[in-house]
């Protein structure tokens, strides 16, 4: 099964399991390292994510994979937390870190620089407005973005 039909599939059946605990499905991805496969499914809540909140979708989610059965080879089920620096995927990423502190980085460099970082000001589901630490506006075209993720300062 290709491995964007796996997601699709893990992710439907995921979905009802994570959200009856009352967390947040953010991701599933289904890749080979090495010679092993690994399904993630990655959760969050408000506060961060336990080893028993794991535990607690690990569980259910494992006896429906088995029920249902949509991978024909061995993997490694593994559900985590996706960690605050997590690039972002959804809008649902985009938007709940507007107001934060943003690292873009980009596939070509853009003005001479590879990647840019700033407090996150707006996202329209095509493109990104960044406030630099010259108290520039920067709007950037998602297209050109190779990843974006939280910075956390310490």
């Amino acid at each position: 099964m290709a491995s964007n039909k796996v997601t699709e599939t893990v992710e439907a059946l995921a979905k009802p399991i994570v959200e009856e605990r009352g967390f947040i499905l953010v991701d599933v991805e289904y890749i080979r390292e090495g010679a092993d496969w690994h399904l993630r499914v990655y959760i969050d809540k408000p506060g961060g994510i336990t080893l028993e909140d794991c535990e607690a979708v690990h569980r259910p989610l494992g006896k429906k994979l088995d029920e249902i059965d949509p991978i024909p080879h061995a993997y490694v089920l593994e559900v985590s937390s996706p960690g605050v620096e997590r690039p972002f995927k959804k809008s649902r990423d985009f938007e709940e870190a507007i107001g934060e502190r943003v690292l873009i980085g980009f596939y070509k460099p853009v003005d001479g620089r590879k990647a840019i970082e700033g407090v996150l000001e707006a996202y329209d589901g095509e493109n990104v407005t960044v406030l630099t630490d010259k108290d520039n506006l920067e709007t950037y075209s998602l297209k050109h973005i190779s990843k974006i993720n939280r910075v956390i300062l310490f």
